[in-house]
């Protein structure tokens, strides 16, 4: 398993544990951090980034949370299997490893690494393309989802007149979606680390040392064509199932926060609206000066909003 050193981190971010655990024939990383019987929060990641994006985020929750930040399949430090990229299967993987630790199972794991009560709900936070997994997992397992959190990514519901006249804004996927083109793009230029300059609106938040933690993992060419197939999957079955109804009949029962950056460059505002009516309880928070990379760019604010929507 290829694990890249990591920057120095300040005091509460040392208090984050690791741990692996196999689910559905994969295995997957797991940093961890807050009281073993908190409510557990489940936080995903999105391109081209790991858990390592949640880092300033996950120590303020775990002082009332058990957080588990997952690396999803093929990224980070989590396995890279051939196969298992489409949104489904990724929703598929999260619930698996709440099933693996015991939580909301009914049961614990039996390798006898679930430390749950087999009987809670999960809420599930996701960023980026983490997001769109969690509203699936939502929709698809709603008994197992307390409560959902998007950050910079929308609803499932598009509504055409505002996302149409924005699709430009996924150019970036044409780069890597295409196979063999995606992973070799991946792996032998810095088009991830240009990505990451773009999409923030801070330009100062980057520097080598931070940038090397996500695009050196990307060399490797098991990981490079899993994140290739994930960009495949999201555009063919995901972006171009929007006018075919995909979710159309869909109801979203689990209490939602979508958390938008203002200066987001690739979900701005505008495509954030419109889901309330296929959803419960839906809201929608934009905050100020933020870019496409809210867990990084303003982590007390992210984790602020989170608190009060999590209690």
């Amino acid at each position: 398993m290829t694990v890249i050193p990591l920057p120095a981190l300040d005091e509460d971010t040392h208090r984050i544990t690791h741990r692996y655990v196999t689910a559905r024939g994969a295995r997957f990383h797991v940093a961890e951090a807050g009281p073993a019987d908190g409510p557990p929060v489940v936080l995903l990641h999105g391109f081209p980034q790991h858990w390592y994006v949640w880092r300033h985020v996950l120590p303020q929750l775990a002082a009332t949370h058990r957080v588990l930040a997952l690396d999803l399949r093929g990224c980070g430090w989590s396995e890279a299997p051939k196969h298992g990229y489409s949104t489904d299967s990724l929703a598929e993987d999260v619930i698996a490893v709440l099933d693996a630790l015991g939580i909301g199972s009914g049961s614990g794991s039996s390798t006898g690494t679930g430390t749950g009560t087999g009987t809670e709900q999960a809420a599930i936070v996701g960023h980026d393309w983490g997001g769109w997994v969690g509203f699936v997992a939502a929709l698809k397992h709603p008994e197992r989802v307390r409560a959902l959190v998007s950050v910079n990514m929308t609803h499932v519901w598009p509504v055409h007149r505002r996302v149409l006249p924005n699709l430009w804004r996924m150019w970036h996927t044409a780069f890597i979606e295409h196979p063999p083109l995606g992973r070799l793009v991946l792996r032998h230029t810095g088009f991830a680390a240009f990505l990451l300059r773009h999409w923030s609106a801070d330009p100062t938040l980057w520097d080598r040392e931070d940038l090397r933690v996500y695009t050196d993992l990307l060399r490797a060419p098991g990981r490079a064509r899993a994140v290739e197939q994930v960009n495949a999957a999201y555009v063919w079955r995901e972006i171009f199932g929007h006018p075919l109804g995909r979710y159309r009949k869909a109801r979203l029962s689990v209490p939602t926060l979508i958390i938008g950056g203002e200066r987001d460059v690739v979900i701005p505002p505008a495509v954030l609206e419109g889901g309330e009516r296929h959803a419960d309880e839906l809201s929608v928070v934009v905050l100020p000066g933020g870019g496409h990379l809210l867990p990084e760019e303003q982590p007390g604010a992210v984790a602020e909003q989170l608190l009060r929507f999590l209690g």
